[in-house]
């Protein structure tokens, strides 16, 4: 069983990936943007590593390596937009 500080650690990944899901669905916030996309890295980057520590989880790696890289990707996309807009 994982203590209760990696329990708030994995508990701030999953609400760091909610908050962006949510702030896109209220239309608070857009997905092309950086911020979504650090919101989406982050948390899903934080879900990937205790999906391989302390107990090798195959679903949830494979999940959250994907979720990870296609975040960095779209905030790769969305910093090079942001800086030929400015």
């Amino acid at each position: 069983m994982l203590s209760i500080s990696h329990q708030l650690f994995q508990l701030c990944g999953a609400l760091l990936l909610l908050a962006a899901y949510m702030a896109h669905q209220f239309k608070w916030i857009d997905a092309r943007k950086s911020l979504y996309n650090i919101l989406n890295g982050v948390g899903s980057a934080i879900l990937g590593f205790y999906a391989v520590w302390p107990q090798f989880q195959a679903g949830f790696v494979v999940l959250e390596v994907v979720w990870t890289a296609i975040s960095i990707h779209a905030l790769w996309r969305a910093m090079r937009k942001e800086k030929h807009a400015a």
